[in-house]
């Protein structure tokens, strides 16, 4: 795993999403959330700007909210589009259907097209307070497949913000599992701020544990950690990961 604790994390994972687009990649995964914005504002400026093209690559989300119809201001599906596939020239936009009648078949369908359009070339994580990625809470198989999932109190309080009211924050999810994320090839996740420095402590220096779903990434064979300094202040060895990124062959 490598750790980068950098001022503005955004340039780096742009930095990382560019390579990938500009190398061949034909999927990347897209995560939601508070966590990305930035990275997708920094990969907007650059196709508007450094010409950073997206043609030819597909897309799928991780998560979906369980009731929402892609219309809904909160949805996920409705999320990047606003806030990034619409401002770029990238191909199809996949994301688990959360109106359908069942769905535990729509969870095993979407599994099923990941793989189809995958391998993911790089795939972008947040990280929950929880240490939950994607909507993996904890106590996720490390092994797991996209599912539904209840969410904890906890995770529907810290998205309350989005919502009216608490009460209209969905109770359940599809979601990606942690076996269907490490699928990637690779895993870039991002976090700031002192509010994500205990899940960021766990998940790169704790214990391979399901009680933090994203130390999952310890596992990955390609697994990159980019936080500012806030998020970095709870790692032991956070003088160590400067060293080395700043000493990066």
């Amino acid at each position: 795993m490598e750790v980068v604790i950098v001022d503005r994390p955004e340039q780096v994972m742009a930095d990382i999403i560019a390579e990938a687009v500009s190398g061949g990649a034909s999927t990347l995964g897209l995560a939601t959330g508070s966590s990305p914005l930035a990275t997708y504002t920094e990969l907007i400026r650059r196709h508007r700007e450094e010409g950073l093209s997206f043609a030819g690559v597909n897309a799928v989300l991780l998560d979906e909210y369980v009731g929402l119809p892609p219309t809904h201001p909160e949805s996920y599906a409705r999320f990047i589009r606003d806030n990034f596939t619409d401002h770029i020239d990238i191909g199809e936009v996949h994301s688990p259907d959360g109106m359908a009648p069942d769905s535990k078949v729509a969870a095993e369908a979407y599994d099923a097209l990941i793989a189809q359009v995958g391998p993911v070339d790089v795939q972008i994580l947040g990280i929950g307070s929880n240490g939950h990625i994607g909507f993996n809470e904890p106590s996720s198989s490390l092994t797991s497949r996209t599912r539904i999932k209840t969410l904890t109190e906890k995770t529907r309080q810290d998205n309350a913000r989005f919502f009216d009211s608490f009460d209209e924050v969905p109770m359940h999810v599809i979601t990606q599992g942690l076996g269907t994320i490490c699928d990637a090839k690779r895993l870039a996740l991002v976090a700031t701020g002192e509010g994500k420095a205990d899940a960021i402590a766990a998940a790169v220096e704790g214990p391979l544990a399901a009680s933090c779903p994203a130390s999952i990434l310890q596992w990955h064979r390609h697994a990159t950690v980019v936080i500012d300094p806030a998020a970095a202040s709870k790692l032991a060895d956070a003088e160590y990961y400067k060293y080395v990124y700043a000493h990066k062959p």
